[in-house]
């Protein structure tokens, strides 16, 4: 039998590399070159929503620093001091389970908002997609509309560009800045960070301003959407969250294609064609720059901007509205009602979701209610673990840390229990000043051979002196051999 012959080779033509088509004259392109997007501004029920949460969120974070709580600011993540105000608390790094507490409703929030509705958040009140916003607004008033802005890039340097272009950066940097300022204005004190950025003091706190201006600035004002698409991991692992019941901006191509153009008072449908005249003003107004025509995809922000130019083209040309449409996946492709489709929202995960939240919340507040304002830790001093002292007592000293999580002076009572003849040899009270932390030197003593040796159970009690905070916590005194 013969041995099976080789197939016949082929012969793959290697293309030159890069430096050889670069001595021929061409180009060797490693990824596609970004074009610039230039959003159409449009008006309607989503854009509306979206300027009033640009609103909110703006008042809320440059106004919160700027008021005050008593004889400080009401918000101040004071790291330096190690004290996190927030409105009449305060707290120390030993709360950190607080924080904890709150990435994970902050996490479980976004899972239950993503399953119901989609990329809301990213929509509406992203930082990104905020201060994006403000700053294609200040670039629209100042350089035009879509079409002039568009002229204006494309043209030849003049007067006029120069001058627009100038007093654009010039804008956006003052916002970037004060932003910055702002920021770093939740964690020194507000006043304090003015004062001494006027005076060019604080190397620390103008770099942080500046690094900060510097991020909004270039994430808003020429980043924009690429932040969404390519740094942002939501984006990415947003379809683990989403289902075919979840709502999110989608087009009916039952209803819309055959798109094209049309006269408006002709007898489209007789010549093939759909509800979608094709004018493309959804794919103009979006500001990650995709058409929602080509269905779901993972650069829509669910901003809804497409909705409102739908809706606008669809009352011209005397069509119903919701072409394009908040609706899901099955409930386009099914042809339900708006009913059935918001009783299908409610569907078993997100009433798991909504449980564990409220759970997770109701938790919290009653912990944050019901929270002790006094923190101790006790600390043996290494230097003398024990040692016997006049009087024939054999004494163990230790370093308390009160700390004082109240607005006011507090006095506090040191006491101990544990063993037999057990006694504070050092003041047993103490002044603490509001929302201060003191480390108080406790020396303990008992009688000698009052105890056999070894380690011995022991336990602080800390007394908050005309208020109800107590605190107890666990050490041991130690019995030489």
């Amino acid at each position: 039998m013969n041995p099976p012959s080789e197939p016949a080779r082929k012969v793959i033509p290697i293309a030159p590399v890069a430096s050889d088509a670069s001595s021929q004259g061409e180009i060797v392109s490693l990824y596609e070159a970004q074009k610039k997007i230039y959003p159409r501004s449009i008006s309607g029920l989503f854009a509306r929503w979206r300027w009033g949460m640009v609103f909110l969120t703006q008042i809320v974070f440059y106004g919160l620093p700027w008021f005050e709580w008593g004889q400080r600011q009401m918000v101040l993540f004071d790291l330096g001091a190690r004290r996190f105000y927030i409105f009449g608390l305060v707290l120390y790094p030993q709360d950190f389970i607080y924080l904890t507490g709150l990435l994970i409703i902050s996490a479980l929030s976004l899972f239950l908002f993503t399953a119901v509705a989609g990329r809301l958040w990213c929509g509406f009140a992203c930082p990104q997609t905020v201060y994006t916003e403000m700053f294609m607004w200040i670039e629209h008033k100042i350089e035009g509309d879509r079409s002039a802005r568009l002229r204006l890039d494309n043209g030849p340097w003049t007067f006029e560009k120069v001058r627009k272009k100038f007093f654009k950066q010039v804008i956006w940097i003052a916002v970037a800045l004060w932003t910055g300022f702002t920021f770093v204005g939740y964690f020194v004190p507000i006043r304090e960070l003015g004062a001494e950025l006027l005076a060019v003091q604080g190397g620390w706190q103008i770099f942080w301003v500046l690094f900060y201006g510097f991020a909004t600035y270039g994430n808003a004002g020429y980043m924009r959407e690429q932040v969404c698409k390519y740094m942002c991991p939501y984006a990415r692992f947003q379809s683990a969250m989403f289902d075919k019941d979840t709502l999110i901006v989608t087009y009916d191509p039952e209803r819309g294609e055959q798109r094209g153009p049309r006269k408006k008072n002709i007898d489209y449908k007789a010549q093939g064609l759909g509800d979608c005249i094709d004018c493309s003003l959804c794919v103009q107004v979006c500001p990650v720059g995709i058409d929602i025509r080509k269905g779901l995809q993972y650069e829509c922000i669910g901003c809804g901007l497409c909705v409102d130019a739908c809706n606008t083209v669809m009352d011209k040309m005397q069509y119903p509205r919701g072409l394009i449409r908040f609706s899901t996946q099955n409930g386009v492709a099914k042809r339900w009602s708006q009913s059935q489709i918001l009783r299908r929202v409610l569907r078993p995960r997100v009433l798991i979701y909504s449980a564990v939240l409220v759970a997770l919340c109701v938790g919290m507040m009653a912990s944050l209610v019901t929270r002790t304002p006094l923190k101790v830790d006790v600390v043996r001093d290494r230097a003398a673990l024990s040692r016997i002292v006049a009087g024939g007592k054999l004494e163990n000293i230790y370093r308390l840390q009160i700390m004082n999580a109240t607005e006011g002076p507090q006095r506090y009572r040191i006491s101990v229990r544990g063993l037999e003849g057990l006694e504070v040899a050092s003041d047993a009270e103490v002044d603490i000043g509001a929302a201060e932390s003191r480390w108080v030197a406790v020396r303990l003593q008992i009688p000698y051979g009052s105890a056999p040796s070894g380690s011995h159970a022991v336990q602080f009690d800390v007394q908050a002196l005309g208020a109800d905070a107590h605190v107890s916590e666990k050490s041991v005194f130690l019995v030489p051999r």
